[in-house]
């Protein structure tokens, strides 16, 4: 794929400004996992296959939602490090309360950070996961996000991202249809693709799903730094 070439596969995104979205997720956090079930049940499981934290490993989780991830990524890494990033506090407080109750082994660190500004030295963290949070960038935004994975991530490190993707079927493409003429019943999601962006930022070993559930198009992304990666 041709660099840049993604871009004319992606809908920008209709809604630019950072805190009209945060808000609307803040709202939407109470009631956020039935959506949730619905549409990202099996990519969730899928993510956490390809993620395979291993014990005593820096893991982090990128826009962590009600935290249900981040609870399994912190119990099957009891004596590492596991760290959750949010910008919606309806979402924050949703997953502190998700943690209490899971009672992981270790304290899991939440962070209140943008994607795009994380709080964290380079070369920090051995795994970094990330759902559903780059398909509500702006298109120039995802080559900074990843660049800022990227920045955090040890060499050799691994990133599994799960996005909404524009739809490979006819009834899938109907999001993506219905966003770019205004309708938006995705909180400001559509699909976008991340794979080539990845390859063009130097990760190594991108590999590419295509899941989808209820007729909700969603890509499981995969990839390595190379092992000499600033």
């Amino acid at each position: 794929m041709q660099t840049n070439d993604w871009r004319s596969q992606v809908l920008e995104v209709n809604e630019t400004r950072p805190g009209r979205v945060i808000g609307a997720y803040t709202r939407l956090a109470p009631i956020y996992e039935a959506w949730a079930r619905l549409t990202e049940a099996r990519p969730r499981r899928r993510v956490l296959e390809l993620a395979a934290p291993r014990d005593g490993e820096a893991v982090l989780e990128v826009a962590i939602g009600t935290g249900a991830q981040l609870v399994e990524l912190a119990r099957r890494n009891p004596s590492g490090s596991t760290v959750g990033v949010e910008l919606a506090d309806g979402m924050l407080a949703q997953a502190r309360k998700r943690l209490a109750k899971a009672g992981v082994a270790q304290p899991v660190e939440l962070v209140r950070a943008s994607a795009l500004e994380l709080p964290f030295e380079d070369r920090s963290f051995d795994l970094v996961v990330n759902s559903y949070m780059l398909d509500l960038l702006p298109r120039d935004d995802i080559p900074r996000a990843l660049a800022e994975f990227r920045r955090v991530m040890r060499p050799g490190g691994r990133v599994v991202l799960s996005c909404m993707t524009p739809g490979e079927r006819r009834m899938h493409r109907a999001w993506d249809g219905l966003y770019a003429r205004g309708v938006n019943l995705t909180a400001n999601c559509r699909g976008v693709l991340a794979a080539p962006v990845l390859t063009e930022l130097g990760f190594e070993d991108v590999r590419r799903e295509y899941i989808s559930q209820c007729g909700f198009p969603t890509e499981v992304v995969s990839a390595r730094k190379a092992d000499d990666q600033t």
